[in-house]
């Protein structure tokens, strides 16, 4: 590997990476393992590579492990694979697509979760038991699998045997370096061209094999509308951005001009409960929660959500399809039920996760995380307390700057919620009071679920509302690539030269998850992906 001065920066390997997420740091690490010269460009800082998984809550979707068998769960990689086709929806001519699912139920056992029990992590004993379904069946058992130390330990881990490979004089760390295009030659793509950004100084990739690993369009506000999914309500005037800015879809766009093909990208992982970050990193950065379960979850002027039930744990894009044509929503609860359900996706806000201290973690859910209630409420906005329902009522109006909630109201919609739960006759029939039961079967879910905890209950107080925005995540489609993560061109034949690898593919084949996901699937999809890519190429 050479650098070549002149106006021009000129970097030479055998394999270019582009991206410095996971996917990209995996693929690195491989081609390392395998002998590779390699050059790895990351549009961020330092201090930032890793991309979104620094921040992952570490969740993946996995069959056939101990954590399953310990808990008695019967899994297996063709129930793995029916699920997911089901709840995806894939359609019989997603060839590649359904090759990928197939290639996921069969394989991540092997090159996911063996690969990451030799890195030395471990996963919590509590297998998760994740989007059960809502008009379309989902997990039929549970497989969400999450890692102590959360994706950050996972990061960090990656990280530190990228800079201390026997190799390390094979590789080229470049931070702040921006591709801006591809380069072809003689009917192949030969490496890119970009922008460091450090310096504003222009520099060119010269390379056997590139592959791009830049994570998905979802960074970009932008994007998401121009792929906005066809068949929902319109697209709010503001939503949140749960995704790196980086990830805005530029390096797919130089794909397609080279003739790579780009598909599913109307199909997306994004969330229906989202606040803004209380400590922004770039416009409009927003904080995925994970919506309480025990609550009233109202429109704008205070009316009850439907006519799917609004209940976390079965079908996430069923929730972020009701909500999107609202500029905003709330969620009605009270304090006991704050400290129980209320908990936020990443690593950040899951501190005993992140630093391995099981005791304090059980304790809190055992008795709830006042920590977490404390601190929202403390940093937050989009958090109110109040004593009672007019209190509550001033709030929320003077927080939106208009009069839609009445007091009376969102009481009486309470009481009616309060009085269902006391009647067991009631419970089955009560689309949501018969899911939060569902939930409280599974007994890890139980001890992060209210036993049918009454909102009014006024020695559960104060009461709590929540504004909640519309939240943009991930991309599920992008380039279509082989098994062998060839990226592919519109008549299906691979592109000389060219890969793609974790989110940049839509985690396989420009869409393995379908129109939904069972999740769990990104993280480890961007693992299994790039091993695969590697051991390809090398």
């Amino acid at each position: 590997m050479n650098q070549v001065p002149g106006k021009t920066a000129s970097y030479q390997a055998q394999d270019l990476v582009i991206g410095g997420g996971i996917a990209g740091i995996v693929t690195a690490l491989e081609l390392l393992d395998r002998g590779r010269a390699v050059v790895l460009l990351d549009a961020d800082t330092e201090q930032r590579l890793g991309g979104l998984a620094l921040w992952a809550f570490g969740g993946m979707a996995l069959v056939g492990t101990a954590e399953q068998r310990r808990m008695g769960v019967k899994d297996s990689p063709d129930l793995l694979f029916k699920d997911w086709i089901r709840f995806g929806e894939l359609e019989p001519d997603d060839e590649w697509p359904l090759a990928w699912a197939r290639c996921y139920a069969d394989e991540s056992k092997t090159l996911v979760y063996d690969w990451v029990k030799e890195l030395g992590l471990k996963f919590m004993p509590a297998v998760n038991f994740v989007e059960r379904g809502e008009t379309v069946k989902g997990n039929s058992v549970p497989r969400y699998h999450i890692l102590w130390g959360t994706g950050r330990k996972l990061v960090e881990t990656l990280i530190d045997r990228l800079r201390n490979h026997p190799r390390r004089e094979h590789l080229s760390l470049l931070h702040l370096h921006r591709a801006t295009g591809l380069s072809v030659g003689d009917g192949k793509v030969t490496g890119c061209t970009g922008i460091d950004d450090s310096s504003g100084q222009p520099f060119e990739v010269i390379a056997d094999h590139t592959i791009v690993a830049t994570g998905g369009i979802n960074g970009s506000v932008e994007k998401v509308r121009e792929n906005w999914p066809p068949d929902w309500p319109a697209a709010p005037a503001f939503f949140l951005n749960g995704a790196n800015p980086l990830s805005d879809g530029a390096v797919h766009e130089s794909a397609a001009a080279v003739g790579g093909r780009l598909t599913h990208l109307q199909h997306m992982w994004n969330y229906a409960a989202g606040i803004p970050h209380p400590q922004p990193q770039f416009e409009g950065h927003g904080l995925s929660l994970i919506p309480c379960k025990t609550s009233l979850w109202l429109s704008p002027g205070g009316e009850p959500l439907g006519p799917a039930p609004m209940v976390t744990g079965f079908d996430t894009h069923g929730l972020c399809r009701q909500v999107v044509e609202y500029p905003y929503t709330w969620q009605i609860m009270n304090w006991k039920i704050l400290i129980k359900e209320l908990a936020i996706s990443g690593a950040e806000h899951n501190a005993h996760i992140l630093h391995h201290r099981f005791f304090r973690f059980m304790k809190e859910l055992l008795l709830g995380n006042k920590r977490l209630a404390g601190q929202m409420l403390s940093e937050s906005p989009e958090f109110i307390t109040a004593d009672n329902w007019q209190g509550l009522a001033s709030k929320m109006n003077e927080l939106t700057g208009e009069a839609l909630i009445e007091a009376s109201e969102i009481e009486a919609l309470a009481e009616r919620f309060d009085r269902a739960m006391a009647d067991p006759a009631r419970h089955e029939s009560h689309p949501e009071i018969s899911r939060i039961l569902k939930i409280r079967e599974w007994r890890t879910d139980r001890l992060r679920t209210c036993n049918l905890q009454p909102i009014g209950d006024s020695k559960a107080g104060p009461l709590i509302a929540i504004r909640l925005r519309f939240i943009s995540r991930k991309s599920l489609g992008g380039l279509q690539t082989d098994l062998q993560c060839r990226v592919l061109d519109r008549s299906g034949k691979p592109l000389p030269g060219l890969f793609a690898v974790g989110e940049a593919a839509g985690f396989g084949g420009g869409g393995a998850s379908g129109k939904r996901s069972i999740e769990g699937n990104f993280l480890s999809g961007c693992i299994l992906t790039a091993r695969k890519a590697a051991a390809h190429i090398g």
